[in-house]
């Protein structure tokens, strides 16, 4: 899944929040290379930009692709067919066919300017170099009197947040804007920071005389952003609309319903379309039902200069496509998968103190290192700078992190190509050694997946036609085949371990709820364990000792297909046509 964020505070009914300041620390305006300038905002100004001190990593690009029409017709194609190159550098840049310009209903003037979206705050200067939380704690009355001082700076009109006194680093949740007023302020924000022009400032004769207003490149933007995030003597706070809920909020992109008697829109009906990408043939995640926000229904990002995603990768190590729908260009990093476990190696030998107080950093998505740092250390990072109208797309398990060059709107869903399975089961095998809850059921995925591809195989057997998306990864060297495969060679071999167990299938009522072990939440979508004792408490066959200290004589081993099915449907995938006929019939597949 994309980057999570904590859940805001309420804001008291009727009640409207701004906080309206650049950032803390002392410092003042610096003029434009071009002309000086005197800022027109509404907040008192306390840092500055610092061109000689640039801290730009010196990095090569990520690359960047151009679909032709026919191309673009075929989203999930298109991914897979770059993937064998845009997996060495873990991101790339998708630019559209000029033709593609869908319209963005964010713009109109009654979303623009009355729907609300809240922020959080990030102090952009403690994203690397912070001490750990515990031994920076203060005291009730530091804090207050911290508050205090945050006042006269017009810092402190925020939505309190639940983990305000906590000792766990986080972004706070901030105020409430209307686009429109997000604008405003992060304009007024980025002229005060680097000296440039206001709107209010630009004379007649400029305009008329066409004469561009200077305005910081993004290379310079960039060299103060890791000026700031590596050297910062000073505070310096932005905000950031992540994490919006398209289904609550609103989408970026034309949303067709079934009712919609419009079925001609280009755009609602594209597969570009983020709101139906997750779910198109071809994709593994068009077997979720569940709409899961910023899996399979896409999440908002109203960004402003310098406000930043860190270090992560998507949950399950799905892929992320990420459209930016207007604004001022994102700055992303990227590293190759296959160098995943060397990035966290050097945030924990960069980071040993944070990393020591908490181990489970990089799941908090609150940490940046430099790419500098991380190239040091025989890291492959690549930069990719997305603008207006582009798509960024990331690969599996690729750790990315960037920031806002200024006030932009991008949108982001995962999706899941079906070479993406190897990766997902990684990911879950990772997940149950860490302890850790999984936000889709990876097998149930599978098993959809396999099932319908031995129904078309079995339909392209009826028809003798080899029509179906489904074919070319089926066969005996076929990714789909070679997943479930894996899976069911697993699942045997937890079986054997567990032989002294008595099993039978599972209850038509066990998928009333979902089920997870209860030791290290691995999904129990295929098998699980129960005991007498306790009967609604589930372990996974690799914990059935954990699960109480009964014999097991009192134990259930639960299953959902026996090892005679689930082999059977491996000689299947193969193209065994017995195997084909006994799974693909349309009984086998409900």
């Amino acid at each position: 899944m994309l980057s999570t964020s904590a859940e805001a505070g309420p804001t008291r009914h009727g009640e409207k929040k701004k906080r309206m300041r650049c950032c803390g620390g002392g410092g003042g305006v610096v003029a434009s290379p071009a002309e000086p300038s005197t800022m027109a905002v509404s907040s008192q100004t306390c840092g500055k930009w610092r061109p000689d001190e640039s801290q730009r990593p010196e990095i090569e690009n990520a690359p960047i692709f151009t679909p032709t029409e026919e191309e673009f017709k075929d989203p999930i194609g298109y991914i897979t067919s770059i993937r064998p190159q845009a997996e060495r550098y873990g991101i790339c840049r998708i630019i559209p066919p000029s033709s593609w310009k869908p319209p963005c209903p964010l713009k109109e003037k009654s979303f623009w300017e009355t729907a609300e979206f809240n922020t959080r705050v990030q102090q952009v200067d403690k994203l690397q170099n912070r001490e750990p939380t515990k031994k920076t704690t203060q005291s009730r009355v530091q804090r207050k009197r911290k508050r205090r001082k945050r006042l006269r700076f017009g810092m402190t009109h925020r939505r309190p947040s639940p983990s305000e006194d906590s000792e766990k680093f986080g972004f706070q949740s901030g105020s409430d804007f209307t686009l429109a007023e997000f604008q405003k302020y992060t304009d007024g924000f980025k002229q005060e920071y680097f000296g440039m022009k206001g709107s209010d400032e630009i004379s007649i004769s400029d305009i008329r005389n066409h004469i561009k207003i200077w305005e910081p490149s993004v290379e310079e933007i960039e060299g103060e952003y890791w000026r700031i995030v590596v050297g910062s003597t000073v505070e310096v706070e932005v905000d950031y609309g992540a994490d919006l809920d398209t289904a609550t909020f609103g989408s970026g992109f034309v949303k067709v319903s079934s009712s919609d008697g419009n079925k001609q829109d280009p755009y609602g009906l594209s597969g570009w379309n983020l709101n139906f990408l997750p779910r198109l043939p071809g994709s593994v995640t068009s077997f979720e039902d569940e709409d899961i926000p910023g899996v399979v229904v896409p999440w908002l990002y109203v960004g402003m200069c310098f406000s930043s995603f860190c270090w992560h990768v998507e949950d399950h190590f799905l892929y992320s496509l990420n459209y930016m729908h207007f604004g001022e260009p994102k700055v992303w990093y990227g590293v190759p998968g296959g160098e995943a476990v060397k990035l966290e190696e050097s945030m924990r030998k960069n980071l040993p103190k944070l990393f020591e107080e908490q181990p489970d950093l990089l799941h908090e998505l609150v940490t940046q290192l430099s790419p500098s740092v991380l190239k040091s250390e025989g890291v492959s990072v690549y930069r990719a700078v997305q603008k207006s109208g582009e798509f960024v797309l990331t690969l599996p398990r690729a750790y990315h992190s960037g920031f806002n060059c200024g006030f932009n709107c991008a949108e982001a869903v995962n999706v899941a190509p079906v070479d993406w399975l190897p990766h997902g089961q990684c990911a879950v095998e990772l997940y149950r050694e860490q302890h850790r809850k999984t936000s889709i059921s990876h097998d149930k995925l599978l098993l959809k997946a396999a099932k319908e591809a031995t129904r078309q195989l079995w339909m392209n057997h009826k028809s003798g036609k080899g029509e179906y998306r489904c074919l070319n990864t089926c066969g005996k060297d076929g990714v789909l085949t070679s997943a479930v495969k894996t899976r069911v060679k697993m699942e045997g071999a937890a079986w054997e371990v567990n032989a002294p167990l008595k099993s039978k299938k599972m209850d038509k009522d066990y998928d009333s709820t979902d089920r997870e072990c209860f030791s290290c939440y691995y999904d129990l979508h295929l098998s699980a364990v129960s005991c007498q004792c306790r009967p609604n408490h589930f372990a996974c066959l690799n914990h059935t000792n954990l699960l109480c200290s009964c014999g097991m004589d009192r134990k259930t081993g639960l299953f959902r297909y026996s090892m005679e099915e689930l082999n059977t449907l491996v000689a299947a995938l193969e193209g065994d046509p017995a195997a084909v006929c006994w799974w693909g019939q349309d009984h086998r597949t409900t």
